[in-house]
């Protein structure tokens, strides 16, 4: 009844926005020359082609959204209406150079309404913390910070799979992979590894991850309205996890260099001004969304793969067996392991060209300009998305092969695979996601072979790609 009832009422918010802004639509005074904008269609006043665009998703086929109209109006760029604004989609790998080689110049990170929702801040200048922010992060993922998160990882996965996997005759691989990948963030961000903290404050962020690209429609029961109360709730929660490190701090209990929370208390701008409380743990739970879902859907698809093609799981299994017989008995893995896995990070690359799970990523234009002979006004929101060149057979023949051999060599051609976007948005945590997505295939492999419960087991996009039913799989440990 709750889910009708919400339904009901959002329906009924809908019309009545469409009642009263069709004519605001419509008057909207523009100094544009129509004709020159990028082809395409706008939908629905208001709500423009949101849905539609959710919609591909939850059915499994994001691409849909954008092959259709790269098709109908063009392949290199069309205008739409996404998130309650004019947006523009620029397509292939030229798109994708352009909106990352002009960052502060042209364009600049943009989220939907929804998020400055979901992530309030207490600072008024957001964005220019949000630069400090990124300057001081390649910090915690900098080569000899990487190094020492190895055995670290090493440790927790071990545990991870003593406690989620050994044992047992089927598991729900999805539901394994958020543990996991949570865990792990939970230990090397804030130094938390507890399983039943650690599963405590994991329940509410799949709440978050949803709402964070819902329709903004804040009302009991809407996705959004779930979205917001589990922020609310893992921010308190994180800001007496931060007042307690203060402490820790001052009395000598804690480490200054132990993990990022305490890097953060302790780091100084250039006025020597530190970090609030609030902002802390605001970023703190940022880097945790960012820590969590978009590693365990990777590894959740590692796993289907995996048990689809045989030929696959040998391949990995034999690299992975050999690093696990030069090891001493009990010795931990390390960074030279790791750097031998290179079959299995080129089969981890061909899951994240197939089921990326940073589906793409909003931009501004800062300015007015052109692009491929369309003008592009300022203020408009440009989107890039991954499975435009992901699944283009432009860019990947036979684009829903597996094949990992196409990231042998110089692997793909520039600005074609990029899970981790690009540019100096790229995601700064692209090496940690690595380092923990091949330890977890470390485990994986030499502990077991499995096979799908549902063969026939659908993918949904919400907004990270994740099994319909969670991936259930039989397990067949290894002998000895």
């Amino acid at each position: 009844m709750d889910i009708f009832y919400a339904s009901l009422v959002s329906l009924f918010v809908l019309v009545v926005s469409f009642s009263i802004h069709f004519f605001l639509y419509k008057a909207k005074p523009t100094n544009q020359c129509v004709t020159s904008l990028p082809p395409g269609q706008t939908g629905w006043p208001v709500i423009g082609e949101s849905l539609e665009f959710l919609a591909t998703g939850w059915n499994g086929q994001p691409e849909k959204f954008i092959f259709d109209r790269m098709s109908k109006f063009s392949p290199i760029v069309f205008r739409t209406s996404l998130m309650l604004e004019d947006a523009a989609v620029f397509c292939g790998a030229q798109g994708n150079k352009f909106l990352f080689s002009n960052e502060n110049k042209l364009v600049q990170g943009w989220w939907p309404s929804s998020v400055d929702k979901i992530f309030p801040s207490s600072d008024k200048t957001s964005k220019i913390e949000a630069i400090k922010m990124r300057k001081m992060l390649p910090n915690f993922f900098k080569p000899e910070a990487l190094h020492r998160y190895v055995p670290i990882m090493d440790v927790v996965t071990q545990q991870h799979f003593a406690t989620g996997w050994d044992g047992k005759d089927e598991i729900v691989t999805y539901e394994l992979t958020k543990n996991f990948t949570f865990w792990l963030a939970c230990k090397i961000f804030i130094s938390i590894d507890e399983p039943e903290r650690v599963k405590y404050l994991s329940g509410p962020f799949e709440s978050i991850a949803s709402g964070i690209l819902a329709i903004p429609i804040d009302l009991p029961g809407t996705t959004f309205r779930r979205g917001i109360n589990a922020a609310n709730f893992i921010r308190k929660e994180l800001l007496n996890i931060v007042k307690q490190r203060k402490i820790d701090l001052d009395e000598g209990k804690a480490s200054p260099t132990q993990d990022i929370l305490s890097h953060m208390l302790v780091y100084r701008d250039e006025d020597g001004k530190s970090m609030a409380e609030y902002d802390i743990a605001d970023k703190i739970l940022g880097l945790l969304i960012g820590g969590h879902d978009t590693a365990s859907s990777a590894c959740a698809f590692i796993v289907k793969y995996l048990a689809e093609l045989p030929e696959i799981y040998n391949g990995v299994y034999k690299e992975q067996m050999e690093i696990a017989k030069s090891k001493a008995d009990g010795e931990l893995l390390n960074w030279e392991d790791v750097s031998k896995m290179k079959y299995s990070w080129n089969v981890a690359c061909e899951v994240l060209r197939l089921a990326p799970p940073l589906q793409g990523a909003f931009r501004e234009a800062i300015t007015d300009f052109m692009y491929n002979g369309y003008s592009i006004p300022k203020g408009w929101k440009l989107y890039w998305s991954a499975n435009s060149t992901h699944k283009n057979p432009e860019f990947f023949p036979e684009p829903q092969k597996f094949d990992p051999s196409r990231f042998e060599g110089n692997g793909p051609a520039p600005y074609t695979f990029v899970p981790f976007g690009g540019g100096p948005r790229m995601c700064p945590g692209k090496e940690y996601a690595r380092l923990e997505i091949l330890v977890f295939m470390h485990h994986l492999v030499t502990k077991f072979k499995w096979e799908k419960i549902n063969p026939d087991e659908q993918i949904v996009v919400n907004p990270m790609p994740c099994p319909a039913k969670g991936l259930p799989i039989r397990l067949y440990p290894h002998k000895g």
